[in-house]
């Protein structure tokens, strides 16, 4: 008995035939590698089908290709090996490729005092492509950190002062009088608010950038603002981060100034945009602002 060919219904003409600009699969699960650790990540990954008369493309070749993934630290490098294997793969059909991958990345961050420390988890994206104009890759991270109101913390001050002339008008106080006061409720009758904030920052890499700076966009954020969320703390961490988050008062418009100041120094980026978001403790809405440099 002879042994029958398997059918290949992608080999046959398409009914209407017309190029689509982008053929794949989404949500693949996969392991990464990544800053330092292995990553539960997921794909998408796709190909430009240019052959108007194709049926459609091979996506067992684009599913195999990703193990390559398992065993290698995801670099620009790697990621351009894997697009041209996608596009070596469907010749004669593309010509265009790409790849997103998303995941979490689980980082140890220090107390600001004390010696504890923790894990913090930020979610980022990778986004390759290999197209007409050359290899392109896009990193993208959201830091999350802590925004108090300039405006709240200025109130806030007015009615302490307001409080201290109700309470000592035409009086000589002592030094240990005036002490207890300011650490007392009475004193202190009012506090800024403030509120969890995130940053988003989607960086375009230079072509001859060797790595993917996840850790350093995330150090380099954290660092400008001043009051990146913590993790473990002790009395004197809690402490710290008071005295951080009133040094740097900051409306939604400053913390995306400074973060475009701190990605404007790292070297490795040919273009990049951020938004930020202060999830408002005072209004019902968020408020928000976005920069870009070098954006297209």
């Amino acid at each position: 008995m002879n042994a029958l060919t398997l059918p290949d219904i992608a080999a046959q003409t398409p009914a209407h035939p017309q190029a689509l600009d982008w053929v794949g699969m989404q949500g693949i699960a996969l392991p990464v590698n990544l800053a330092g650790q292995r990553i539960n990540a997921r794909a998408d990954v796709g190909v430009s089908l240019d052959d108007g008369n194709a049926r459609g493309i091979h996506m067992s070749r684009l599913y195999l290709a990703l193990h390559g993934l398992e065993h290698n630290p995801l670099s620009p490098a790697t990621l351009q090996q894997l697009l041209g294997e996608f596009l070596d793969s469907h010749q004669d059909l593309s010509r265009q490729a790409s790849i997103t991958l998303r995941g979490e990345a689980l980082l140890s961050r220090p107390a600001l005092v004390s010696p504890l420390s923790g894990w913090k988890s930020y979610s980022f994206e990778v986004r390759a492509r290999q197209d007409l104009w050359g290899f392109h890759v896009e990193l993208q991270v959201e830091v999350a950190y802590s925004s108090t109101c300039p405006c709240s913390a200025a109130l806030a001050r007015q009615l302490i002062q307001q409080r201290f002339i109700e309470d000592f008008a035409d009086q000589q106080l002592e030094h240990a009088q005036l002490l207890a006061w300011l650490g007392s409720p009475q004193g202190i009758v009012a506090t800024p608010h403030s509120q969890r904030s995130y940053a988003t920052l989607q960086a375009r890499l230079q072509p001859q950038a060797a790595e993917l700076p996840l850790v350093e966009l995330i150090d380099a954020a954290e660092q400008a603002l001043g009051t990146a969320v913590q993790t473990a703390v002790k009395r004197t961490d809690e402490q710290a981060f008071a005295l951080a988050n009133g040094q740097n008062l900051m409306f939604c418009e400053d913390a995306a100034r400074l973060l475009h100041s701190a990605l404007l120094q790292q070297g490795e980026l040919s273009a990049f945009q951020l938004q930020v978001v202060h999830a408002e403790s005072l209004h019902a809405h968020d408020a928000v602002a976005a920069s870009s440099w070098n954006w297209d």
